[in-house]
């Protein structure tokens, strides 16, 4: 019998829960480092196999121009940060990426414009797109923004697998990042992407200046949704030139890890992503954010403006680490759907 066969006997699978209390999410997150890090990890062997990682390429389908002022964002139209606004990539564009992307071993190809929220123009070739993709063999994600009545259901017809909608933070903290949409208009967008049939990708973002408290919200939140997300990324602030956020000390790798582990124990069938930020990580602390129940990841040199690690140091940390791209999402969640 495999190691992870035994592991499967040992750890049997957590049903998920919606009525996680905050102090119960700050107890896990401050108990000893090796104890969370012993539980998350039962938790990720009871629902998947821990040696496969799912990998996701992100391309900046429109670039720069966004009327929002989220304090991390480099797309914002109110920081000089050197990102130009551009148009809308073309649906032949959009498609030599996804190509690429399969190429070298994404099983999903997000694509990422820079608005407030789409135009019904825009849903009509953001819909050629998704089709487009999909016929290459490829899950498809998207992240536009908020989407008005009927977009979302638009999107799902063309295809669409997954939909991004970050809450970013907690809904006390939030309005110390973004002013010009608030808490519930996100909330919103997340139950139009639900109603319409479509996975949800929603995480968060450590390192803006928020408190641990303020990170055992945003999971609360999300592990208390009616319905967990199928993909929770979590990033590491990418400081920025230019944005009010530049100047932020960095977030210690610990604390990533320990909002990984409690990512992975709150939401035990979601893909939880090491996302953001990976450039400036250590290979070490991506080993622990791997064993801590981190696995998915951004697979390509950029992520909308900035830096991602190469191909090429991805595919050696993982010989290195025994672990293997999941080609195939539907076998790395066999276990979860055995247990359901």
């Amino acid at each position: 019998m495999s190691t992870y066969e035994t592991a499967r006997e040992l750890a049997p699978f957590t049903a998920p829960r919606h009525d996680w209390s905050l102090d119960e999410i700050l107890t896990l997150y401050r108990q000893p480092l090796n104890d969370l890090l012993s539980r998350a990890h039962s938790v990720h062997r009871g629902c998947f196999d821990p040696n496969r990682i799912q990998l996701s390429t992100l391309v900046n389908i429109k670039s720069g121009g966004c009327p929002e002022d989220c304090a991390y964002c480099p797309q914002s139209v109110r920081y000089k940060t050197g990102v130009d606004s551009e148009a809308l990539m073309s649906c032949e564009q959009v498609l030599a990426e996804a190509r690429r992307a399969k190429a070298s071993g994404a099983s999903r190809f997000c694509m990422g414009a820079a608005w407030r929220g789409p135009k019904e123009k825009d849903i009509d070739r953001v819909a050629e797109m998704i089709s487009g993709v999909r016929e290459l063999g490829l899950e498809t994600c998207v992240t536009l923004g908020m989407l008005k009545p009927g977009q979302a259901e638009r999107l799902k017809n063309a295809g669409l697998d997954y939909y991004n909608h970050n809450l970013d933070t907690s809904e006390s903290f939030y309005s110390s990042i973004i002013s010009t949409r608030t808490y519930q208009e996100r909330l919103d967008t997340l139950q139009r992407v639900r109603d319409a049939g479509i996975n949800v990708c929603c995480g968060g973002i450590i390192g803006m200046g928020e408190s641990v408290d303020d990170r055992a919200a945003l999971l609360q939140t999300l592990a208390c949704l009616p319905r967990q997300p199928e993909s929770v990324p979590i990033n590491t602030l990418v400081k920025v030139a230019g944005t009010p956020l530049a100047g932020e000390e960095d977030a210690d790798p610990i604390e990533l890890v320990r909002t990984i582990a409690c990512a992975r124990i709150l939401m035990p069938r979601a893909y939880v992503r090491l996302s953001a930020g990976r450039t400036g990580m250590s290979d070490s602390t991506q080993a622990l954010c791997f064993y801590a129940g981190a696995n998915s990841i951004f697979y390509g040199e950029k992520l909308l403006t900035t830096e991602n690690p190469q191909f090429s140091k991805d595919k050696a940390l993982f010989a290195r680490l025994g672990l293997v791209a999941d080609t195939d999402e539907a076998s790395g969640m066999a276990l979860a759907d055995q247990n359901h």
